[in-house]
């Protein structure tokens, strides 16, 4: 039951900071409406718990070179993965637009932020 609990607070954090990245920046927008943020959540959760770890493996010696600042590039690379998934599953009406690299980067930090703060506020509670 706590996994199923953990999944559902995960989904919800991520179209949490979802949806402020779309809001802060102009440069991604989305159709769509609640069901994007809902498929959205959904998909950077798996990537964030099946991709993500394996990317980070990877990049190591990146990581520790950038003393963590390549965490941005993951998570830019996450959202570029999350449009490609949404481009490919073509859900009804759902979709999302970047506007390039750079939106990638200011949005992949965005969400590294907001998530952050959002998992720091949900786990002191």
């Amino acid at each position: 039951m706590k996994t199923i609990k953990r999944v559902f607070i995960g989904i919800i954090l991520n179209a949490a900071a979802l949806f402020a990245v779309t809001y802060l920046l102009e440069e991604i927008t989305y159709t769509g409406g609640f069901a994007f943020f809902v498929v959205g959540g959904v998909i950077i959760g798996f990537l964030n718990t099946f991709v993500k770890p394996l990317m980070k493996i990877l990049s190591l010696p990146l990581m520790i070179i950038s003393v963590g600042l390549f965490t941005i590039v993951i998570n830019a690379v996450i959202l570029w993965f999350t449009k490609y998934f949404l481009d490919v599953i073509q859900f009804r009406d759902v979709a999302m637009q970047v506007s390039g690299i750079g939106a990638y980067v200011i949005g992949a930090l965005l969400f590294g932020l907001v998530n952050w703060g959002a998992h720091l506020i949900i786990k002191n509670r």
